[in-house]
């Protein structure tokens, strides 16, 4: 059962937070359950569970993506810590291709993002120690996967910290500009 769910800005992204069952030991949240997700239209199979955990705070994994065949839908939440997570539509064609919406989540709230396939994704820290896990769609495919600049002045996402004191892999800030993006999704109407 949810306690809350709404659309974001980019109809297709979905925010939720998983009812929670407080009593003096703490509390109880089902956090994820195919059927009640399925009544408010995630009808996504996810076949990966992915983790990862972050020490200092302003750490930025992303922009990723990986392409059809192997493109992947994710569900994100927070284990510690809090983050702004972000997607950006990339289905050319779309009526809000190249444009993202943002969200914080974190383990206290235990809130939840649906990001379907044909977005980018990443997020931020902001706190240290954080622990994120995701439910991808689709497994690991290397020779599929591709990034965007987090910092890219076309996107001008607000990722809420200075971005010259980003931490970074070498891949993320290897990514190319999202001028140079050649997308791989096209978006299929409403």
């Amino acid at each position: 059962m949810l306690e809350t769910i709404n659309k974001t800005f980019l109809n297709e992204v979905i925010a939720f937070t998983p009812r929670r069952f407080v009593d003096s030991r703490g509390h109880f949240s089902e956090t994820y359950n195919a059927d009640t997700l399925a009544q408010h239209g995630i009808t996504t199979q996810f076949v990966q569970d992915n983790q990862s955990y972050s020490r200092d705070i302003g750490t930025v994994r992303g922009l990723h993506f990986q392409a059809p065949p192997s493109a992947q839908a994710k569900l994100i939440r927070v284990l510690q810590g809090v983050i702004w997570d972000v997607a950006v539509d990339i289905r050319k064609g779309s009526p809000t291709y190249g444009q993202w919406v943002g969200c914080e989540l974190s383990a206290e709230k235990g809130n939840q993002l649906f990001i379907p396939e044909g977005f980018l994704h990443g997020f931020v820290t902001r706190t240290a120690d954080c622990m994120v896990a995701y439910k991808c769609s689709a497994t690991y495919a290397p020779d599929t996967e591709g990034s965007v600049r987090f910092d890219d002045p076309d996107l001008a996402i607000d990722w809420g910290i200075d971005v010259q004191g980003a931490h970074l892999s070498d891949k993320d800030a290897a990514a190319v500009s999202f001028a140079a993006f050649a997308s791989p999704f096209v978006y299929e109407g409403a």
